[in-house]
């Protein structure tokens, strides 16, 4: 009778644990964590005059947005990364990439980088002080199949990127804020994978690997494909261009192009690039969380009545953190 009783003992015990078990994963799974992501404006499109204009759903439900505000150019960081296998053609369009760097606006914070290796190659860390960052532009390397492949110098870059509680060049030590910098990669290549296929529409790991790597980092990356980057035109290049537009299309951002060719000039897209960053906005938003907030995604998706809005269908909730 008594060994019955134990029994029947435990067993409660052991049901009542597993419930609460099952209720303390469910509170846990069903946390909601401040969350941004950054929002381009189509150049077309007039402006939401307030976040009650924009409707957000988060895997498929519909949340209240709790802030949208201007992009402040005090808090952004542009990377402009450039391919180093890229040939001398590249070097007629040196000045416009400097003109770019020198009128952007005052407050944002730039860094030049060139891609090889596997890895970004930077020839300052980002700074304030424009002129500076313009006369670290110089003639690509031309090598062929230097970067090995854009999509690794990406991801290494983007793992890598200083928090925004690090010290910028040229600037006062920052103090650690709730809200990260606004973060922009404008890349400058053929886009061409030769690790990962060569036919459109063919499905490369590295490209994939590097879009979940940059949505991870809250990364908008822009891209400007320039044909002539260490191989001859061919059916590479299809590929390059559709992984460039897949890579940017999944951040909310976009790729310039001209055909299949060299850009005649790149100056009118780093003014496109230029417009689209004045026209992003900030949105802050309650996005669940699981057990493991580091690895977590959850899909989302912005509307707005008469207004085409970019941004990342996919992101890391908690990311203010």
């Amino acid at each position: 009778m008594k060994n019955n009783v134990s029994i029947a003992v435990l067993s409660g015990c052991f049901i009542f644990s597993l419930a609460a078990f099952g209720r303390a994963a469910q509170a846990q799974e069903g946390t909601v964590v401040a969350t941004q992501t950054l929002v381009a404006v189509d150049a077309k499109s007039k402006p939401p005059a307030s976040a009650s204009q924009i409707t957000v759903s988060v895997n498929g439900h519909k949340e209240p947005l709790t802030a949208w505000k201007p992009l402040d150019p005090a808090n952004t960081q542009i990377a402009l990364l450039i391919d180093d296998g890229l040939r001398e053609r590249v070097g007629r369009e040196l000045v416009d990439l400097r003109t770019f760097i020198l009128t952007l606006p005052p407050g944002m914070e730039i860094m030049v980088g060139y891609m090889q290796y596997g890895h970004v190659l930077t020839a300052q860390a980002f700074t304030l002080d424009h002129v500076h960052a313009a006369a670290t532009i110089r003639l690509p390397a031309g090598i062929v199949d230097m970067t090995e492949s854009p999509y690794f110098c990406l991801s290494d870059f983007v793992d890598k990127w200083p928090s925004a509680s690090e010290p910028s060049h040229g600037s006062a030590a920052a103090t650690p804020t709730a809200q990260h910098k606004a973060r922009f990669v404008l890349m400058l290549t053929n886009g061409v994978d030769p690790y990962g296929g060569s036919y459109v529409n063919e499905i490369s790991p590295y490209v994939e690997d590097a879009i979940e790597d940059a949505q991870r980092a809250g990364v908008m990356v822009y891209s400007i494909y320039f044909a002539d980057a260490g191989m001859r035109l061919g059916i590479q290049d299809f590929s390059g261009q559709d992984y460039l537009n897949r890579l940017t299309q999944a951040t909310g951002g976009v790729d310039y192009y001209e055909g299949m060719g060299n850009p005649v000039m790149i100056g009118p897209f780093l003014t496109m690039f230029q417009h689209a960053v004045a026209e992003t906005y900030v949105a802050t938003f309650n996005a669940p969380t699981t057990r493991d907030p580091k690895r977590d995604m959850v899909l989302v998706k912005f509307t707005a009545a008469k207004t085409k809005l970019n941004a990342t269908p996919q992101l890391r909730p908690g990311n203010m953190e």
